[in-house]
């Protein structure tokens, strides 16, 4: 049969290729937690009602055209649980139709999904949750998480600052809970590449910043002294986007706001992210977030182990994605692959202004045994999970 389509030339061959491989039907179900969005003070950067899905949506727009091709029909099934609905009940009627299931929700409804008895021989993603808990002593096997870590974050920011040599550095924090995760993320990288964080203060303003920042925040910031560089953590950009430019001393601010590390950013355009960047824009009518791309690569995972397995079986793809063999096209200079001991996704971390690219984490000079984006996390010897058995 091969024999006849190669002498019958490339139409044939186009006509022949899908009845090589099985039809294989693959339907990817997206669960999302909504949740009511926090109070804060601008509303510059709106969160668009299709974070995630539309990273998603687009990925599998890429699966059905290679999938066309080779007997595949992908489709997304679409989940959305209000604040105090059963996220787990429908998680569970998702995996009564499909076994992978991307999870958009926080922490602990993705560890309630992924215990569920349905999901014990599903493949879930975390595109969401940047807990580094979950790839740690809360991991689960049946888990992947395409969203880096906030231990990844951070250490790609340290490198930086090791690089430049800022070592004396301070910190203003948030008081959600998400910003003291954060601040301890960086506080742990800090000590991890030998720098210091000699001060912290809590961020506890009331006030208006649009109206108060320039006053506010020098009087604020006056007893850290002299200081290479201030950290911020505040994960929802409540108030680190009025402290540039406002501090006592002009000194560059990184974290949250200033030098921003981030799974993905509109301002990364290099080795064809700019082409990854028009096909979404054209596809939702606005920017690639964070959360878009961990969707995204979630997807396009799926889809790039059932092309190479020839499978929709969970257990293969697992096996393949979490093996030597994987690797994903990410659009970031290297290729994606996953680590076997806790699920998380192999990636470089783009540091970067609101309108440029800084730097891509690791840094030249930040060295591995076995892979140099295994510099930015938790590495296995450090690691606390023990549900992958490696």
């Amino acid at each position: 049969m091969l024999k006849a389509c190669i002498t019958a030339g490339l139409a044939a061959l186009v006509t022949c290729a899908p009845l090589s491989v099985s039809a294989q039907t693959v339907e990817i179900a997206w669960v999302k937690r909504l949740l009511p969005a926090p109070p804060t003070l601008s509303n510059l950067d709106p969160v668009p009602e299709d974070l995630g899905r539309a990273g998603a949506e687009v990925a599998l727009a890429e699966n059905a055209t290679t999938g066309r091709f080779l007997g595949q029909d992908w489709t997304l099934s679409r989940a959305e649980i209000p604040p105090g609905a059963d996220f787990a009940g429908a998680v569970a009627a998702a995996l009564a139709r499909t076994p992978y299931v991307i999870l958009d929700a926080p922490a602990a409804d993705v560890t309630a999904a992924a215990d569920l008895p349905q999901a014990a021989g599903a493949l879930l993603f975390n595109s969401s949750a940047p807990d580094t808990a979950l790839r740690g002593a809360d991991c689960r096997a049946n888990l992947l998480h395409t969203l880096p870590s906030r231990a990844m974050l951070a250490d790609a920011l340290m490198q930086f600052l090791v690089m430049r040599r800022w070592t004396d550095l301070v910190m203003i924090e948030g008081t959600l809970p998400g910003d003291a995760a954060w601040a301890e993320a960086l506080l742990a990288s800090a000590h991890k590449f030998g720098l210091e964080i000699r001060a912290r203060k809590p961020w506890a303003f009331d006030a208006d910043m649009r109206r108060n920042a320039s006053d506010e925040v020098p009087l604020f910031t006056q007893d850290f002294g002299d200081y290479d560089l201030l950290l911020v953590a505040d994960e929802n950009n409540d108030f680190a986007r009025y402290l540039p430019y406002n501090t006592w001393h002009p000194r560059p601010v990184a974290g949250s706001e200033g030098l921003v590390p981030a799974a993905w950013s509109p301002a990364v355009e290099q080795w064809g992210a700019a082409q990854l960047q028009s096909r979404f824009t054209d596809a939702t009518g606005r920017a690639m977030a964070p959360r878009d791309y961990a969707a995204w690569a979630a997807v396009r995972t799926l889809g790039e182990a059932v092309t190479r397995t020839s499978s929709a079986d969970p257990a293969t793809l697992r096996d393949y994605i979490l093996g030597p063999e994987f690797e994903l096209a990410g659009f970031q200079g290297r290729p994606l692959t996953f680590r076997d001991w806790d699920g998380q996704l192999r990636q470089p971390v783009p540091l970067t202004t609101r309108g440029a690219l800084v730097a891509s984490a690791p840094l030249d000079g930040f060295l591995h045994r076995t892979n140099e984006l295994d510099s930015l996390g938790t590495d296995r010897p450090e690691s606390a999970c023990s549900a992958f058995g490696t």
